[in-house]
């Protein structure tokens, strides 16, 4: 079960990392919605250390039982 909560956390990295790109690239064009990209890219690496958090807990209660 932890295998798929480390997936997930991976693809929210993605996630973060494409938004910033997407963001840099329109910054000049759209700036309202880089901002919101922006913002979206900041959310995505908060819910990345959240559920590694919460990986990390859940595997700590695993092994004690």
């Amino acid at each position: 079960m932890a295998k798929y909560f480390k997936i997930f956390e991976i693809g929210y990295l993605i996630l973060a990392i494409i938004l910033i790109v997407e963001s840099v690239l329109m910054w000049n064009s759209e700036p309202n919605k880089a901002y919101i990209f922006l913002a979206l890219s900041v959310l995505a690496v908060f819910m990345y250390f959240f559920r590694k958090k919460y990986r990390k807990r859940f595997e700590k209660h695993e092994r004690k039982e």
